[in-house]
């Protein structure tokens, strides 16, 4: 089942919701599934789980992921476009999905702390709300991801770093790959902003490898910025490039995906609001710039 949904399968996936809620479930855990990596050993994952921290805007327009139909519509024509290998969301996104038969032999990656709701007083504070480990392992997600946000300014990244500690070491437990997306990050003009100059990003690299009682399955998700070559040398940890926002330039945008892709430890990318949002409104055209970057073989 490929492309765009149609309202039938809509009005199927609401009766299901209010009717037969126990069949979610049984079709994430029915569904047919795969290897984490392929034969060329990368990865390209659309990412989604914006919304569930209060992360509508795309660009100039603040509620762009407002609409649920119209979002689950750009992610199954990403899902059906070749290349693509799963989706990155919180449990909303990804039930609606399973239920769609969208997740067939697709990774499904599970975002799990985002009570660090956007312009929140707490937003430092961003706790375990979405996935946990024990529910991912009984529903076969795949892959595990969380966000580590440090203020070193902003007691509430202690409870951050606790919460992140013990995902990672329930997941390395039982065997399941979680992915940290480490920021430095400081308040300004009340807003929560990233560091991204490389110096900031080793620095966030250094102390998210730490967290747990083992590394064995943690990977990183990791911005592009300048000097990536010094970035990619801070660690031995497989990673996927973050997308990010895109600039005024596509081109360039995916010109600095390319030369980054390149670098030893990267395997793959994970983007979402760049692609699933971009300027022309062509999803599927961004979806396979970006999946013939990842996978040279298509």
């Amino acid at each position: 089942m490929n492309g765009a949904i149609t309202p039938d399968e809509f009005a199927r996936l609401r009766d299901i919701r209010a009717t037969a809620p126990a069949s979610i479930g049984a079709a994430l855990r029915d569904r047919s599934r795969r290897e984490l990596l392929g034969a060329d050993g990368r990865l390209f994952i659309v990412a989604a789980d914006h919304p569930a921290r209060g992360a509508l805007s795309v660009g100039d327009n603040p509620t762009a992921m407002a609409d649920r139909y119209e979002l689950l519509d750009r992610l199954a024509i990403a899902l059906s476009r070749p290349g693509v290998d799963g989706v990155l969301a919180t449990p909303d996104i990804i039930d609606d999905l399973a239920m769609l038969g969208r997740l067939d032999d697709k990774i499904i990656v599970g975002s799990m702390n985002r009570g660090g709701l956007r312009g929140a007083s707490f937003e430092m504070d961003d706790r375990m709300t979405a996935y946990d480990v024990p529910t991912m392992a009984r529903l076969g997600i795949d892959f595990a991801k969380t966000l580590v946000r440090i203020d070193l300014d902003d007691p509430g990244t202690v409870s951050t770093l606790v919460a992140m500690a013990q995902a990672v070491s329930q997941a390395a437990e039982i065997g399941l790959p979680l992915m940290l997306e480490p920021f430095l990050s400081r308040q300004i003009d009340g807003r929560v902003v990233n560091d991204l100059s490389t110096d900031a990003v080793i620095l966030s690299i250094a102390i998210a490898s730490g967290l747990g009682s083992a590394s064995a399955y943690t990977w990183m998700k990791l911005p592009v910025v300048d000097d990536m070559e010094r970035v990619m040398a801070a660690t031995t940890m497989p990673t996927l490039l973050l997308g990010g926002d895109s600039g005024a330039d596509p081109d360039e945008t995916f010109a600095s995906w390319e030369d980054a892709l390149a670098l030893p430890g990267v395997r793959g990318l994970t983007v979402g609001r760049t692609l699933l949002y971009p300027a022309d409104d062509d999803v599927a055209a961004a979806v396979d710039i970006a999946a013939s970057l990842v996978h040279r073989d298509l």
